[in-house]
């Protein structure tokens, strides 16, 4: 998990990265600065999973929920650009890759966060060749 965590952080990073180099300038740094602040908060969800794991896991959750949507616009924008319109430039398709990242690590937090409620709700129940007072 925390793998994962560290990877995303890193991977919005380069996508700002290249952001960076391909955009004009009124919007490369509006671009660099969200990628900057959204990769940097997954980073830092994932040193705090170092210490705290559950911690830093939920965390990552509520920043990739975050992300996630503030990417999601231009996810409806990428069939147009597939088929040609670009008019926007190179941004849909990397405020899509920052989004499908953002999702792809939020799926992965709740499951493994259902995971975790499971095995601690049957490490809880009680066993029944034990008698009950």
């Amino acid at each position: 998990m925390r793998f994962q965590i560290f990877f995303s952080g890193f991977a919005i990073l380069a996508l700002g990265y290249a952001g960076s180099e391909v955009l004009y300038d009124d919007e490369r740094l509006s671009f660099i600065t969200g990628a900057l602040t959204l990769g940097g908060a997954l980073i830092i969800c994932g040193l705090f999973s170092l210490k705290m794991r559950w911690l830093g896991v939920i965390g990552a959750g509520v920043v990739a929920l975050l992300g996630a949507s503030r990417g999601i616009e231009h996810l409806a924008a990428l069939p147009s650009f597939w088929i040609g319109e670009r008019n926007q430039g190179p941004v849909p398709i990397l405020s899509s890759g920052a989004a499908l990242v953002c999702i792809l690590l939020l799926v992965h937090v709740v499951r493994t966060l259902l995971t975790e409620k499971r095995r601690r709700l049957i490490e809880d129940e009680p066993d029944d060749s034990e008698p009950t007072r």
